[in-house]
Formats: C-alpha cells, sequence, structure tokens
C-alpha cells in the first residue's frame, strides 16, 4: 500500500476519548465509511492481501465484519459466512464458546456455510485481543474448513490479539501501539 493511502486512512479514523468506558480511546472507522472511496480501497487492500490464497468463503464476523466481508467476497469471487453472536441464526449451527475479561461469548455460523476442506478468509474491522478472532478460527476448523487467513482495517497492537493467532497469516491495514 503506498504511503499516501496509508495516511489517508489513518487520517479518516476518528479517536473518541472515554468511550466506552473513562480511559479507553475508542477508534472511531466512520468516518474511513462515509468515505466512498476510502471504504473502496481498504476493501481492495484486503482482497489484494489474499488474492492468491484461492479464497472459497469469507467469514465475516459481526457486526462490522459484514461491512468489509461482503465486498471482499465479491471481489474474491467467494460465498461469504456470517459469523454471528449467540442465538440470531436461524438454522442448524457449528458454535464456540469463548472468554472475555468478564465471562464468555459465543460465535455461530451455520453448519452449511463450510464445506470440509474449503479455503477461509475471516475478515473483522478490528483485532483488539484476539478472543473473537481466535474462536472464529476455530468454527473454521470444527466445520472442517481450511483457514487461510484473517484480515483486519486496524489492529491494537497495545492488546496484543496476535498472539493468540500464533501460526495464522493475520493482515492488518493499519495498526496502533
Amino acid at each position: 500500500m503506498s504511503k499516501k493511502l496509508r495516511e489517508k486512512f489513518y487520517g479518516a479514523i476518528r479517536d473518541v476519548p472515554d468511550f466506552p468506558e473513562k480511559g479507553i480511546v475508542f477508534k472511531d472507522i466512520t468516518p474511513l465509511l462515509l468515505d466512498p472511496k476510502l471504504l473502496d480501497a481498504a476493501v481492495q487492500q484486503i482482497c489484494d492481501e489474499f488474492q492468491s490464497a484461492d479464497v472459497e468463503k469469507v467469514m465475516a464476523i459481526e457486526s462490522r465484519g459484514f461491512i468489509f466481508g461482503a465486498p471482499v467476497a465479491l471481489r474474491l469471487g467467494a460465498g461469504l459466512v456470517l459469523a454471528r453472536k449467540a442465538g440470531k441464526l436461524p438454522w442448524k449451527r457449528h458454535r464456540v464458546e469463548y472468554a472475555l475479561e468478564y465471562g464468555t461469548d459465543v460465535i455461530e455460523v451455520h453448519v452449511d456455510s463450510i464445506a470440509k476442506g474449503e479455503r477461509v478468509l475471516v475478515v473483522d474491522d478490528v483485532l483488539a485481543t484476539g478472543g473473537t478472532a481466535e474462536a472464529a478460527g476455530r468454527v473454521v476448523e470444527q466445520a472442517g474448513g481450511q483457514l487461510v487467513g484473517m484480515a483486519f482495517l486496524l489492529e491494537l497492537d497495545f492488546l496484543h490479539g496476535r498472539q493468540k493467532l500464533e501460526g495464522i497469516d493475520v493482515r492488518a491495514l493499519l495498526s496502533y501501539d
């Protein structure tokens, strides 16, 4: 990616202090989403990162991952798998429970969304602590798919989420220390 494009991406991410709680600086991606040229460029950059991976399915993680996952799937000529929180999918599901700082959460996909051996790219907006991404990788494995990588718009390096994803090809367009 060119330095100029990277600077435009960084310039379109808004810092929101003390959200969702005091001491947190939230990285708001909505200004980037409002700019059709930047949104298109972000989608294209993710596709460029995995163009040669022969992706058959793109698993988009609820909910902002859907924003990037659908156009990435279309451009890569792949199907779209929706990874949802518990209770949101109406049919038979693969289900993985994972730990949060306080409690647990669940990620689910329909049992027919990934065929055995299919090459799957996981897409989400932000890599933070890595718990949700790690669970998404486990769902791909549970379904019999082959995880080819994970793509994120941005990574919060200081939360060390990548450590939970060792051995996985993880790419983020932007990173924050």
